[in-house]
């Protein structure tokens, strides 16, 4: 649930907006802090996430995690498309002099062969450890969410509590005032 949608405004014209569900004013001060207090604990949460991502992983897999994003990039498509051009009209074109890899272009499929044979399991790796780093991120949502359910069935049952006596309080008053009469 995102946090625009926890809180819900009543009217624009008022400063004050109600929690979704409740009848609790806030006013925007108070949003604005429960806004920021959210943003730290999430930041607080990626951020151990990261040291832990970095402690866990070597230096050859962090290489291999950023060769496959560039390789799953734009930039990538981009720069490998110009110097395939390149290649190809520097073979093909009859003024210039040296051609180094003649049509058919026996070497330009060798390095292609080599690229793909090389970038396809480096992509593999990476999307092994993205896997393993959402499914740790999936368990830490759980558990949060997990937690949360339990303080929420907690202040339900408190609220039941005074509910109750609120109703057995008001049955009181009743008898009094009807014993007083």
């Amino acid at each position: 649930m995102s946090k625009m949608s926890f809180f819900q405004k009543n009217n624009p014209i008022h400063e004050a907006s109600n929690i979704q569900g409740f009848d609790i004013e806030l006013n925007q001060e108070s949003i604005r802090r429960i806004d920021r207090l959210v943003d730290s604990y999430e930041k607080s949460i990626l951020s151990h996430l990261d040291d832990a991502y970095q402690r866990k992983t070597s230096w050859s897999d962090r290489l291999a995690d950023q060769i496959a994003s560039f390789g799953g990039s734009w930039k990538f498509i981009t720069y490998f498309a110009v110097f395939l051009l390149v290649w190809i009209m520097w073979n093909s074109l009859p003024f210039i002099k040296v051609h180094f890899d003649e049509p058919p272009f026996i070497l330009l499929n060798l390095c292609l062969s080599f690229i793909a044979a090389f970038q396809a399991p480096l992509i593999m790796m990476s999307q092994n450890r993205q896997a393993a780093r959402d499914k740790h991120e999936s368990i830490i949502d759980f558990a949060i969410n997990y937690k949360a359910e339990l303080e929420i069935d907690d202040m339900q049952s408190h609220l039941h509590r005074i509910e109750g006596e609120l109703k057995e309080i008001k049955k009181l008053l009743l008898a009094s005032k009807q014993a007083d009469e």
